[in-house]
């Protein structure tokens, strides 16, 4: 078992140190994972939600981040780490306060690229967004 995948189960399980952005941005962790993807529900804290009650894009656009890089937590090696380089959400219907469903999965995974889908579902499972991103991998550069 290599870090990537212990640090997925313990996501999961919420026995992992939570990261602080993740704790100031109400953004919760992982409810499942498997090889290539990643899925968790969202419920939208009041403090992210609009005068008119949609839902503020760029707070999905940081989800989508984190979902990106829990689908792609599950194809690292022991010795890789990787980092965003591209980003974009595309919204197709306004969102509201009521639970996301928001699923990443990879697409493509080359020797430095990996390539994700993020897709954000109302309860109904409407797609309200979808988001790509692109992962550039590296040697590992965690500390110590």
């Amino acid at each position: 078992m290599n870090w990537w995948i212990e640090r997925l189960d313990a996501l999961k399980a919420g026995t992992a140190e939570v990261p602080l952005v993740t704790q100031t941005l109400r953004m919760g962790l992982l409810d499942d994972w498997g090889e290539g993807w990643s899925r968790k529900t969202w419920s939208p804290d009041p403090t992210v939600i609009g005068p008119d009650g949609s839902l503020f894009g760029g707070h999905l656009a940081a989800l989508a981040d984190q979902s990106a890089a829990f689908a792609t937590m599950t194809v690292m090696g022991e010795e890789e780490t990787f980092r965003t380089t591209l980003l974009s959400v595309q919204f197709f219907r306004v969102g509201r306060a009521y639970p996301l469903e928001i699923a990443g999965r990879v697409v493509a995974r080359t020797r430095r690229m990996v390539s994700v889908e993020v897709d954000f579902c109302r309860p109904d499972g409407e797609l309200i967004a979808r988001a790509t991103a692109q992962q550039i991998i590296q040697a590992d550069d965690r500390p110590a």
